[in-house]
């Protein structure tokens, strides 16, 4: 069975995520900056992420074969607390920075998707509540450890060992891993 859309992204996450809808999809990986801009609220910024990255691929796919125009899914995920933006960590005592700040508090995980064709493109953007359990200082270190924060926004991944901090989610679980089922599956029943 051929591909039905491009998926612009490296993330083995999103590609489990989207094999379990039982889409058939080939991945095409863009190279964007991920920068917040000076004043740029934290929705606004996960959704422009998302957009760049289906664009760019699209880019790339008409680069690579210009006969074949296929609709191209771009996604973004961030970690926000009190409004300020979690990238993933530098070092361990940035990872160990952040996972201070969520202990024992909130916080907001925003992922948006964008379908994009050469003739429009749709972005839904889908927030979860987070809460995660007081962290020690050796949790902290241990999960460092473990090489899991790494490349993790907010230097943690739910899906893995990160989900004995969650204490508990208010919205999507997949949306947090990285791309929220339902949404994705109507984002795409849209142009497939």
């Amino acid at each position: 069975m051929s591909s039905s859309f491009l998926l612009a992204s490296g993330s083995p996450r999103r590609k489990e995520l989207l094999t379990l809808l039982g889409y058939q999809f080939d991945i095409i990986i863009p190279n964007i900056e991920e920068q917040q801009q000076p004043e740029e609220r934290p929705q606004d910024y996960v959704a422009r992420l998302s957009r760049e990255k289906a664009q760019a691929g699209l880019v790339l796919s008409q680069v690579q074969n210009p006969q074949l125009s296929l609709p191209v899914l771009g996604a973004d995920t961030i970690v926000v607390i009190d409004q300020q933006v979690l990238e993933k960590p530098v070092d361990y005592n940035d990872s160990k920075r952040m996972l201070q700040q969520l202990s024992n508090r909130k916080h907001q995980v925003m992922t948006a998707v964008t379908v994009a064709t050469e003739q429009k493109f749709k972005t839904t953007t889908v927030i979860t509540d987070v809460c995660f359990k007081p962290l020690t200082e050796a949790e902290i270190q241990a999960y460092w450890h473990s090489g899991e924060p790494c490349d993790k926004a907010g230097s943690y991944g739910i899906q893995g060992i990160g989900g004995r901090f969650v204490s508990r989610i208010e919205g999507s679980y997949h949306a947090v891993m990285g791309l929220p089922l339902m949404e994705t599956d109507l984002l795409l029943s849209d142009f497939l």
